[in-house]
């Protein structure tokens, strides 16, 4: 069945295509009431029983599979690599969740996880899907203060962490984090598992503090196993806070049943991934990502995960992803956009893809921030396969639009994540609530109900999330980004809705002027943002990366990038303020961080972002605004 057979499909009769899919999976009570809106929402096989941990582990074990690798754990920056079967994996999580048990976890609980890329991080959320309690992973190395408003809206009865986390030449050390964190929380957890690593083991000292291998030698040897629990399809799988959180903490909650049915029609069709097939998502377990399609996703079918403790670049060069692609015969990638810039600009020709054997990889997939078609060709010229935009959300947990590789590959329009999947009913709304005409700019939303796999609601908080996705545009889910769909049904995500500024009356979106400027030979990455200016009330800025090996002056490049936006989008983008930067603020999971940049530029107060992958890079963004005259005397 082709793709529009199968959205057509699903538009004609959304349960019974819903029900199709409940196959895949092993069910203790198989679901007849495929959908139901009660008062807590919109809820998927909600007389399902099952459990997540099972589907996951255990039942490819029990169909004779146990030898076939689980996870491949490659850390370029500890030297190690690792394999861990499917088997082992089962014995590995029965014993965390006795250990978990004999801490007094059951059914209902919260658990935090506070861990770096490890195997240990997956056990630990297998181990929580195992007895029915919910995890909330948080990323590792997060600030306390941060850690703490999570504490406090979870409440979990027990926290799971690692000593430390590496990066590229430092080690972070985590327990002093949580040890603060624990501190500043109201909420204090019952108690904290500690997995030590070597590189700085972590002092126990407080009575809540107990050794992760220690406990989990003894449950093995004591031959405590513990069972899967039985849970509805509704009951709560994770709480993922979403970053930058501020005020009361936006806690996404993804559901049992809805969630493992959509990642598994996801892992099939969208990225054509078979079991025992390896799959690598170059992404960090605290991110949606790393949940989706290094954790539950791959495992899901059946499939072989990498987990990946290393940098696209620095670890040691920009060769890392091809090293990991060769060693392990990744078939496919799924990684950001960002990190193919940071290739780009240090190996622009991409000349270090010819020391490696490629031959295994088949497609590779970027979402995250938008790619600009100039990064998709880089990609595509150096790898020789197709490059594949998709487009989600933490909300959803599975890409909206995706061009569905496992079903067929339709036409690329590069700048494009392509077509709704089924589940999905896109239209772009005017800020009156009107649609538009195709090729229209406007905000981007999603028919409700959405479908299986999306959040149900927040975290102890239905009006906030009422009045986040709900309330202005009925019957629509907001997704508070903006773009257009082209006369193809193609969806062009431009920018979020609050990027789309305002130039003496006109509305024009940053994320066409970003795709011109890359565009340009010169450069590797770039932001543009709106500004204040007293007589067109915005302008657009933009922030210019240069390629490694960019020898010509600053000022001739910025002119052609000025002239560039000119000559491709107009005059009407008032396009005159850029600057040289050396790098762009971004979080760890790879977003530039473009409200902050329009603080600083605008003469707002601002904070730290807490999760901003580095600081220091904020003080340079100020120091080059200065070099056009930002913040003006009259926005300061």
């Amino acid at each position: 069945m082709r793709y529009n057979d199968q959205y057509q499909s699903w538009r004609n009769d959304p349960q019974k295509f819903w029900a199709d899919q409940v196959q895949n999976l092993q069910w203790q009570t198989t679901p007849e009431k495929i959908f139901e809106h009660n008062e807590s929402g919109d809820r998927w096989y909600v007389d399902g029983v099952m459990n997540s941990c099972f589907n996951c582990v255990d039942r490819h074990v029990e169909a004779g599979h146990g030898a076939r690798i689980a996870f491949i754990h490659d850390s370029p920056i500890t030297g190690t690599k690792s394999q861990i079967s499917y088997a082992e994996l089962l014995d590995r999580v029965q014993c965390v969740a006795s250990m978990m048990q004999d801490k007094g976890i059951k059914k209902g609980d919260r658990v935090i996880i506070y861990m770096p890329m490890i195997v240990e991080t997956a056990i630990a959320a297998l181990a929580c899907a195992r007895l029915g309690a919910v995890h909330s992973i948080v990323f590792g190395g997060f600030a306390a203060a941060e850690l703490a408003t999570r504490l406090d809206d979870a409440k979990p009865k027990l926290v799971l962490a690692a000593s430390c986390g590496l990066e590229p030449g430092r080690i972070i050390e985590y327990k002093p984090l949580l040890d603060g964190a624990i501190e500043l929380a109201s909420h204090k957890p019952e108690a904290c598992l500690i997995w030590q690593r070597n590189e700085a083991p972590a002092p126990l000292y407080d009575r809540r503090d107990f050794e992760w291998q220690a406990l989990e030698d003894q449950a093995r040897a004591s031959e405590k196993r513990a069972n899967c629990v039985p849970v509805l399809a509704t009951d709560p799988l994770y709480i993922l806070y979403t970053s930058g959180t501020t005020g009361i903490p936006k806690g996404v909650v993804r559901d049992n049943g809805g969630h493992l049915v959509a990642l598994s029609w996801a892992m099939e069709n969208i990225f054509n991934i078979a079991p025992g097939e390896v799959f690598w998502s170059a992404s960090d377990f605290g991110w949606v990502v790393g949940h989706s399609f290094i954790l539950y996703g791959p495992l899901a079918i059946g499939a072989t995960s990498v987990i990946y403790e290393g940098k696209p670049i620095g670890t040691p060069d920009a060769g890392a992803f091809w090293r990991v692609v060769s060693e392990h015969s990744v078939k496919a990638l799924f990684t950001a956009p960002t990190a193919f810039r940071a290739i780009k600009k240090e190996d622009p020709q991409g000349k270090l893809v010819g020391d490696y054997d490629m031959r295994a990889f088949q497609t590779l997939y970027l979402a995250g921030e938008r790619v600009d078609p100039d990064t998709i060709n880089w990609a595509e010229s150096a790898l020789g396969v197709p490059v594949i935009d998709n487009w989600w959300q933490t909300e959803t947990g599975w890409p909206i639009c995706a061009n569905p590789v496992g079903i067929e590959l339709l036409p690329i329009k590069k700048g494009s994540p392509s077509v709704a999947m089924p589940g999905y009913e896109l239209a772009v709304l005017d800020e009156g609530g009107k649609p538009v005409a195709a090729n229209e700019t406007g905000a981007i939303v999603v028919k409700t109900p959405l479908p299986p796999g999306c959040l149900p609601g927040l975290w102890q908080n239905q009006d906030g999330f009422e009045a986040a996705y709900l309330e202005d545009y009925p019957g629509y889910y907001k997704t508070g980004d903006a773009g257009f769909i082209d006369k193809d049904g193609y969806l062009y995500v431009m920018s979020r809705t609050d990027d789309i500024i305002n130039v003496a009356g006109h509305r024009l979106s940053t994320g066409g002027m970003e795709e011109v400027l890359a565009g340009h030979d010169d450069i590797a990455e770039c932001a543009v943002l709106g500004v204040n200016d007293a007589l067109k009330g915005e302008l657009p800025l933009g922030l210019l990366v240069f390629n490694d090996g960019v020898n010509r002056p600053n000022t001739e490049i910025v002119a052609e990038c000025i002239q560039k936006v000119r000559d491709e989008i107009g005059p009407v983008a008032a396009f005159k303020l850029a600057v040289r930067v050396e790098r762009l603020p971004k979080t760890r999971s790879g977003k530039i961080l473009r409200g902050t940049i329009r603080k600083i530029a605008n003469g707002e107060d601002w904070k730290m972002p807490a999760t901003i992958d580095d600081p220091a890079i904020l003080d340079e963004i100020t120091e080059a605004l200065k070099i056009i005259g930002y913040p003006t005397e009259k926005t300061a």
